[in-house]
């Protein structure tokens, strides 16, 4: 049962095709996932079919899969993703090299999104204001083996004070009353108000002020939302733009989507194969550029360098920094971001422990193979007792990158007879 105001409202926007809006909610949901071309070439799986057109690495699923239980989805392989939520993106069009902002990334489909397009190369940070949602990207952000992307948890008027001019393209998926996800999640239906549409709208512009501030002249703002309102869609794009003067809308080729006022775009969800959705791409055309200072690297331990000798690893342009016990390959351009909560400032190497190195699972995740690289097939026995956490046969010696198929899920530790699982324990089944 919808919300009595809200079908009202949805009558007067969508004037003859109301009744067609409402029958797009009694037809089965199409589900998504995303390829993850960090991984390499994509496989082919029997419950993967037709492509999304707005996303080359996109396909829809049959719904009778449980394709969150297979390994490659542990090995980063895909993300599972809503198809219209994959749109933004889309028009932002992020470029390898660039620095991207991805400010309210939880749970991260947008981030590895963004990250798969930037091929491993310039500077993503991604940020989330809930510490716990905030974790969950982090795991993302590992999972998909993301390397040049700092994962932070703050406010973003905090970001905008110390990376005034500094990107070259934001994304703003706003948190929002949610209409177009109602049929998906029934959380949003109950949840909703005209009152949360408009404490959600005063939220988005303060967002938007932010984001405005940490782009460069010449950059590239996509904001978006899942919701219909227009409180929160053209009408929030019109009140920014009057706002920020040094702003204009930006026209994107886009023909799956609705074209609207100010650079926007509408994903209706009786006229695609998705939820609801809206974007709006604005260019900045004026402003100052600003004066970021990066952080300093350290020099790589003599453990670390040992090791990854022994391995063959060989890191991608960047710099170490110490991030608790751990170290991390931050990418070269990263801002010092001292006094502020970072919760991954790049690729996790791992940690010295005892004059020896123990790598981080995230680093398993980044690799595609090194000198001692264990295969078995990606639904064998021996994938199941990895996943586990049991130990396994082998005669490798010492440390050895476990693989389920193609694709890298973990490290194990041999000692010519076994291998030692060291897939984390809170990931194991």
């Amino acid at each position: 049962m919808l919300p009595e105001a809200f079908l009202e409202r949805m009558k007067q926007q969508l004037g003859e095709e109301y009744p067609e809006y409402l029958n797009s909610l009694e037809r089965p949901r199409a589900v998504a996932l995303r390829f993850n071309p960090l991984k390499g070439n994509a496989p082919e799986l029997p419950f993967v079919g037709r492509s999304i057109p707005w996303e080359p690495q996109g396909f829809y699923y049959d719904p009778e899969a449980r394709p969150g239980l297979h390994p490659y989805h542990e090995a980063g392989v895909y993300y599972l993703q809503e198809a219209s939520a994959m749109a933004p993106v889309y028009l932002l069009d992020p470029q390898p090299g660039e620095r991207v902002l991805d400010l309210c990334a939880a749970p991260g489909g947008k981030t590895t999104q963004i990250a798969g397009r930037m091929g491993g190369k310039g500077f993503l940070l991604c940020n989330e204001w809930s510490p716990k949602r905030a974790k969950i990207l982090s795991r993302n952000i590992e999972r998909l083996g993301v390397a040049n992307a700092l994962v932070t948890n703050e406010h973003p008027e905090r970001l905008a004070d110390r990376l005034p001019g500094f990107f070259d393209r934001v994304l703003v998926d706003a948190p929002c009353s949610g209409e177009g996800m109602f049929r998906k999640e029934e959380a949003a239906v109950t949840d909703w108000s005209q009152e949360t549409v408009e404490m959600c709208a005063r939220r988005q512009a303060e967002i938007l002020h932010s984001a405005a501030q940490m782009l460069k002249p010449g950059g590239r703002l996509v904001y978006s939302t899942c919701t219909f309102a227009p409180e929160e869609d053209e009408m929030a794009v019109a009140a920014f733009l009057e706002a920020h003067p040094e702003f204009e809308p930006e026209v994107i080729e886009a023909p799956w989507f609705q074209p609207v006022e100010n650079g926007g775009h509408r994903l209706w969800p009786h006229k695609l194969l998705g939820e609801g959705h809206f974007a709006a791409v604005l260019r900045k055309v004026g402003g100052e550029e600003g004066d970021v200072p990066t952080m300093a690297g350290e020099k790589l331990p003599k453990e670390w360098l040992s090791f990854a000798k022994e391995l063959g690893i060989r890191l991608p342009e960047g710099k170490a920094v110490s991030f608790g016990q751990n170290l991390f390959w931050a990418p070269e351009e990263m801002p010092d971001l001292r006094r502020l909560k970072v919760l991954r400032p790049g690729l996790e190497l791992g940690e010295v422990k005892k004059g020896r190195f123990e790598p981080a699972h995230h680093l398993a995740l980044w690799l595609d193979s090194c000198a001692n690289t264990v295969s078995f097939g990606a639904e064998s026995a021996e994938i199941r007792e990895y996943m586990h956490g049991n130990v396994l046969p082998g005669s490798q010696k010492g440390w050895c990158l476990i693989k389920a198929g193609d694709y890298s899920l973990g490290w194990a530790k041999g000692d010519g007879q076994t291998l030692k699982n060291h897939y984390p324990k809170g990931l194991r089944r």
